[in-house]
Formats: structure tokens, C-alpha cells, sequence
């Protein structure tokens, strides 16, 4: 094992080199062609099916699940695709549990869905997997389009725009174009370079041009974009991660939770990864449960996800939580932080019991202690960076039903604009709805 010069229980190599490859790989096994018939054999086709209204992208789900029963997958794939542009990552990342499975009417009668979510990656990964694009790119008309951010959103909007004829340019901040896909979710999730792969897929259609170490306020203003294109479509994401108010948090052995794993996901071997024995991780998200089981698979001994509210009122699902909690991850509620303690690093963080009073949370006075070697703040991003003249709304970018900013010719969507809920299909929608405005904006036809 390997020592962290700053804080000497963070180390990495805790485990032998095989169960880091166990670890980050696929969280569930991909259907085979025979597995795939037999869960699609098992959907009733509904008409008015629940679970195509609870898909934010409207995927006509019992469609394409006839599809794959009658053994044309890559049907079934256009099906979704045309829809959902980044339905293989939504396949894999997709809280289906909660969203088009939660409802499924096989679910309601017998507590047993139909594995949406799974047919759907069997059915995308079957036409990627040929190397085929489903979409042909419409006669160019001569318009230029900006996107401003990499992510699902931005990707979304790109590729919408692209088909519909549009010159798109896309920019992101970071070396690589994907955003969450790419740096914020579990490894393995998305094992196998999964999402470079998708991207690279989706430019297939062509007539899009992606940029990257270009950052808004910094190598491009929307002054400029808004001069040097017909418009503009910002999907920045959330670039700020909200300080924990504690005492002590600037020690060393603390860091933000979407670094680590911005970081393990850009570390072909996860060995040379240093980890503590004692982690604490502070939130109630998807971004804290993943930094939390990522510990374990690391080789973390004690991990445990703090959260100042109840568990319910926890935003990761009660999936992720119970996949948590399977991987020796303890939840503990109620609790806020307090104040970080250590001569320089981090060894205890210390917490206040806090209760739900009519006048909103409240600290108890009790407090206790967790012993930490590392700590990873999970309890938000903020929005940063913001161009003067766009109106805000609850600390996001505010825009109509539309994705319409305040700034005529400008839209938003994905995380950094109101609305939504932090999901990559959410966010995919938006794109793509903001996408087919700004083509009806700058046409005057909205087919």
C-alpha cells in the first residue's frame, strides 16, 4: 500500500488487483439475445401505458419492447433513439425503479416489473454495437447554432439540431465532451469507456464540431456567441459545490465528492487510488451514494453517509440506498455537521442531531463524533459563472416551458436552468425540446 504524504491513513492499494476489476465492473450483466425475449415476453403492451408517461423523454416503451419480442432490436433502438438520443446511458444510469418500472403494471399486480431499463440497453447496445447511426443529417440551411457544455443536455440539443440541418458547435470546459456521463456517475455504471464511446457514436450524424478547454467567462462571453451565431444554447451544468459550514472543513483529507469521482472515473486502474480506512461522506443524493460505495469498492473499511434529514427525504432512490447499504455503507439521519476536526488532516468530524420543527430544522445541542480519515462533501452544486443580463430563478438559470432565457435568442436546459430534477433523461429533454424551438425560431417551421 501507498501512503498519501498529507494524511497518512489515505492510501491506496488496499486491495488485491483482481477485486478492483470485480469491483468496477458492470453493476448488472447486459441481456443476451434469448434473456432479452423472454422479460420482453413478459409486457402486456398497454395501450395507454403508465410507463411511457412516466419516461421524462416519452419513449414509447411497449413499442419497443414488441420490437425486441419479434426479434428486431435494432427497431427497437430507433425506436428509442429517436426519443431519447443518449438512451444507452439512460438504460444504465436511469432511475427506472422510480420513473417507467415504479409504475409498470406487472409491478403494481405482482411486485415485479417488467426490466424496462434492461431491454433498453440490450436493444441500444445492439445497434451501437454495428457501428450504425439511425439518423441521417437534413440538408444544411445555413444556420450556426452555439452549445455551450459537453453533457447530456448540450449533446442532446447538438445532435437534434445537427439532423434538422443546423451547423452546431459545441464547448466544454473540460478535456473531454459528456459531462455527468463522462465525470459524475459511478464507474461502474458505465464501465468500458462506455460514454466516450457514445459521444463519439452520436457525432456520427454530423455537421456538429465539438471544442473542448472552452469555458464560459473565460475563453468565450455570450457577447461573442451571441454575435457570432444565429443562437445559443447553455447547458453549463452546476460548477460550484456548496461548502459544508463547518469548522475545519478546509483540512486537509476533505474534498468534494464530485472531484473523487470525476477522478476515479479518469483512472484506467483504480489500485493506484488512495483511499482511507475511516470515510465519511456528508449528503443525501445520487452524487453521495455513489461516492460512498465507491469508497467501499476502493477498499474502505468504514464508510458512512451522513444526512441532517430523514432517510425518505433522502433524493437517492430507495434503490441506491438499499444498493448502499448492501455494499457495507452506513446511513446515518438526522445529523448535521458541525465541525471538522485534526492537527492539519482530518481524523473526526463531528455532528449535531438536528430535528424537524414547524420553524424548519433545528440543531438538538447533541452531538457526536465519527472518526474520519477522509470526508467527501456531497450536499450540492451552485450554479457559477452566470453572463450578466440572464435572469436567475432559485439560484438557476430561469426559462419557459420553451428552455427561452431572458436574453432573446438564448435558451438553457439541464442543470443549469429551473426546473427539473438532476437526471440524465431529464436533461436529455430538455436539450432536445430547447433544440426543436430553436430550429421553429430560426426557420419558422417547427417540423
Amino acid at each position: 500500500m501507498t501512503n498519501s504524504p498529507l494524511t497518512p491513513g489515505v492510501v491506496s492499494g488496499r486491495l488485491p488487483a483482481q477485486a478492483y476489476h470485480d469491483n468496477f465492473s458492470d453493476l448488472e450483466p447486459a441481456f443476451d439475445a434469448h434473456e432479452a425475449r423472454v422479460a420482453a415476453d413478459r409486457c402486456y403492451f398497454c395501450h395507454d401505458a403508465p410507463c411511457m408517461t412516466a419516461c421524462p423523454t416519452s419513449i414509447d416503451i411497449p413499442l419497443f419492447i414488441r420490437q425486441i419480442a419479434t426479434g428486431t432490436p435494432e427497431a427497437a433502438a430507433r425506436t428509442i433513439f429517436s426519443q431519447n438520443i443518449l438512451g444507452g446511458m439512460c438504460a444504465r444510469v436511469c432511475p427506472t425503479e422510480t420513473l417507467c418500472e415504479e409504475v409498470c403494471v406487472r409491478e403494481v399486480a405482482e411486485g415485479k416489473p417488467v426490466e424496462i431499463g434492461r431491454l433498453q440497453r440490450f436493444a441500444t447496445d445492439t445497434l451501437m454495437a454495428k457501428g450504425v447511426h439511425p439518423f441521417a443529417r437534413a440538408e444544411g440551411l445555413g444556420t450556426s447554432v452555439a452549445v455551450v457544455g459537453a453533457g447530456p443536455a448540450g449533446l442532446a440539443a447538438a445532435h437534434r439540431l445537427a439532423m434538422k440541418g443546423h451547423d452546431v458547435v459545441v464547448y466544454d470546459a473540460r478535456p473531454k465532451a459528456g459531462g455527468l456521463n463522462e465525470y459524475g456517475i459511478a464507474s461502474y455504471k458505465a464501465p468500458n469507456d462506455f460514454a466516450q464511446a457514445e459521444v463519439d457514436w452520436l457525432l456520427q450524424i454530423g455537421g456538429i464540431r465539438v471544442e473542448t478547454g472552452r469555458a464560459l467567462g473565460r475563453e468565450l462571453t455570450l457577447e461573442g456567441l451571441q454575435a457570432a451565431y444565429d443562437a445559443v444554447f447553455l447547458a453549463i451544468g452546476l460548477a460550484g459545490v456548496n461548502a459544508l459550514r463547518a469548522a475545519g472543513e478546509e483540512k486537509d483529507g476533505v474534498a468534494n465528492a464530485v472531484d473523487f469521482i470525476a477522478g476515479l472515473r479518469q483512472t484506467a486502474d483504480k489500485s493506484t487510488l488512495p483511499i482511507g480506512r475511516d470515510v465519511v461522506v456528508i449528503g443525501g443524493g445520487m452524487t453521495a451514494v455513489d461516492a460512498a460505495v465507491q469508497s467501499r469498492l476502493l477498499g474502505a473499511e468504514n464508510v458512512t453517509i451522513v444526512y441532517r434529514r430523514g432517510q425518505e427525504k433522502m433524493s437517492a432512490s430507495g434503490y441506491e440506498q438499499e444498493h448502499a447499504t448492501s455494499t457495507g455503507v452506513r446511513i446515518v439521519t438526522h445529523a448535521a455537521p458541525k465541525a471538522v476536526h485534526g492537527n492539519g488532516a482530518v481524523t473526526e468530524v463531528e455532528f449535531e442531531y438536528m430535528a424537524e420543527t414547524p420553524e424548519g430544522l433545528k440543531g438538538t445541542g447533541e452531538t457526536f463524533r465519527l472518526k474520519a480519515d477522509q470526508v467527501f462533501k456531497a450536499i450540492g452544486q451552485s450554479l457559477q459563472g452566470v453572463p450578466a443580463g440572464l435572469a436567475l430563478s432559485g439560484g438557476k438559470i430561469a426559462v419557459d416551458a420553451f428552455g427561452r432565457t431572458s436574453l432573446p435568442g438564448v435558451w438553457a436546459g439541464g442543470d443549469c436552468a429551473e426546473g427539473g430534477d438532476d437526471l440524465t433523461v431529464t436533461a436529455v429533454k430538455e436539450g432536445r425540446d430547447a433544440a426543436e424551438d430553436i430550429h421553429a425560431s430560426l426557420t419558422g417551421d417547427g417540423a
